[in-house]
């Protein structure tokens, strides 16, 4: 079984590292909930759907690569699941995705709306 998110943010960090300008991904509903966070973050700059793949355009500053850091916490093997009092603070550094009951959002949303759920990711 492959891990369609840590596959899909492993895909772009290494697009990243090799300073590509778009990289295409499967395409998958979740896929499509996290990329759209991303997009609102500013972590990428669009995406688009062509067939079974996406393809996802970087975001460089300064040819700096907007997305340095990448840690997949939930895995196939081992789910992790936080109620909302427990879910991790960045305190300013990136992004945590969270899968609630009311779709894809960060911690920061999630706390505001007192949603717990599966901690998918970190991103910088």
């Amino acid at each position: 079984m492959v891990d369609k998110v840590a596959d899909t943010l492993i895909r772009i960090k290494n697009s990243y590292r090799a300073s590509k300008k778009e990289v295409l991904v499967n395409y998958s509903r979740l896929v499509v909930a996290i990329l759209t966070l991303l997009k609102q973050e500013g972590y990428i700059t669009n995406f688009s759907q062509q067939g079974r793949f996406l393809f996802v355009e970087l975001k460089y500053t300064n040819k700096e690569p907007a997305l340095t850091f990448v840690r997949s916490i939930s895995k196939p093997s081992l789910r992790v699941y936080k109620g909302a009092k427990f879910l991790p603070n960045n305190r300013g550094l990136g992004i945590t995705i969270v899968s609630t009951p009311a779709g894809v959002m960060t911690t920061k949303e999630a706390r505001q709306k007192n949603l717990g759920g599966e901690v998918m990711a970190e991103v910088h």
